[in-house]
């Protein structure tokens, strides 16, 4: 049965849970800076840069959720992104060529590390087993950004061909059963204009696939979980400073919650099969 949780949201703790009951699920899992002071002897990187290659302000989209999931540590302490494998790395081929951490981080550190990546994908299983219990099936939204200035601050910005404002990742969504929910959904998102323009989204154009928590989740879900990975373009912010626009955030986020609505509607129009018979054995 659902119920209604917070697990922390202590200042110290590596992500933050909210749980409401309802079939959506909203994760920001690179907005974290944060990293752990034991870990401050082998950091490489330096601020600036580590900040350019995290996702700031991507938990601004959080509450359209009913569960919602936030990432409290950076990417870098561990990659919730990732597989175990290469969550923790001191290779720079595994992260752009950026030197992270120092090549002599003690075993202990990366093993705290990891403990932590593994704790957070069982306690994501535990919350879609009881999400997909209750309602068969579900959407979760992982929302990410991403830099389009890779050149420098002053160099020209990427193709925008290449770079939608939006870019949905798709690749595990079975689009015989959920292709309806994912045009809706882009429908809506452009819908609500960015500074008075129209939003250019795309669907699978920067990356070929989501990353490993979507495919994991479609790994272990199947079709009981409608997954969509959100890049945004860093247009709402400086990428190589720390400042950002909040009323391009403002905007964008009244999109992503007109999109989330559809999707809902969607969900509900079209419950997995024998989701009637489930409810009507379920206790009032």
């Amino acid at each position: 049965m659902e119920q209604t949780s917070l697990t922390s949201s202590k200042t110290t703790a590596p992500w933050d849970v909210v749980t409401e009951p309802g079939p959506v699920l909203v994760a920001a899992i690179h907005a974290g800076h944060t990293i752990r002071g034991s870990l401050a002897p082998w950091l490489e990187i330096g601020e600036t840069d580590r900040l350019r290659e995290e996702d700031p302000l991507t938990d601004f989209f959080l509450t359209a959720g009913d569960t919602i999931i936030r990432a409290n540590r950076s990417r870098f302490e561990f990659d919730l992104n990732r597989p175990s494998e290469t969550a923790v790395t001191t290779n720079p081929e595994d992260t752009w060529g950026l030197r992270i951490w120092k090549p002599d981080m003690p075993e202990r550190e990366k093993e705290l590390s990891l403990r932590l990546h593994r704790q957070f994908y069982d306690q994501v299983a535990r919350r879609v087993d009881e999400m997909i219990e209750a309602h068969g099936r579900i959407l979760v939204l992982d929302v990410h950004s991403y830099n389009h200035r890779r050149a420098g601050p002053d160099a020209e910005p990427d193709d925008p061909q290449l770079s939608p404002d939006i870019d949905l990742g798709a690749t595990t969504l079975d689009k015989d059963i959920f292709g309806g929910l994912l045009e809706r959904f882009g429908d809506a998102l452009r819908s609500h204009p960015l500074n008075g323009r129209t939003l250019e989204v795309g669907t699978n154009i920067r990356w070929k696939d989501g990353g490993h928590f979507p495919e994991w989740l479609h790994a272990k879900y199947g079709d009981a979980a409608c997954v969509i990975t959100l890049e945004y373009k860093k247009v709402f912010m400086d990428e190589w400073g720390r400042s950002a626009d909040i009323l391009a955030l403002q905007d964008l986020r009244e999109g992503f919650l007109a999109a989330v609505d559809e999707a809902r509607d969607w969900l509900a129009e079209h419950p997995a099969p024998g989701q009637a018979q489930r409810k009507a054995r379920m206790p009032a």
